[in-house]
């Protein structure tokens, strides 16, 4: 059995906000540590029947970006959601939600330009 392995190091300022956010996985194709400005990492907890959640993100990480990567990870959930099930009415319901969210940033950044 091949086993794989994702790591976070998480470097926090005085008042323990992530300063720097850098991860490494052995299946990635650069080698070393990779800086990012954001991670968002969820759990199904099986015993208790919830999700758990560790979201972080760095002062570097722009509100513009913050959208776009939540946004992202919706897409991607609704790819997998179909993938896994089959559940294409699923799917195709976060896909319009991340569609409205797009125009709504959009919009929101035409404003502001």
């Amino acid at each position: 059995m091949k086993n794989s392995e994702i790591k976070f190091q998480v470097q926090l300022d005085e008042n323990n906000l992530p300063k720097n956010i850098l991860w490494d996985a052995s299946d990635k194709e650069a080698d070393g540590l990779e800086s990012t400005k954001s991670i968002s990492l969820n759990v199904w907890d099986s015993l208790n029947h919830s999700t758990l959640r560790i979201d972080l993100w760095t002062e570097e990480m722009s509100v513009a970006e913050m959208k776009r990567f939540y946004i992202d990870i919706m897409g991607g959930m609704a790819q997998t959601i179909l993938n896994s099930t089959g559940d294409e009415y699923m799917s195709e319901e976060i896909k319009d939600l991340c569609d409205r969210m797009v125009k709504h940033v959009n919009e929101e950044n035409r404003k502001n330009s």
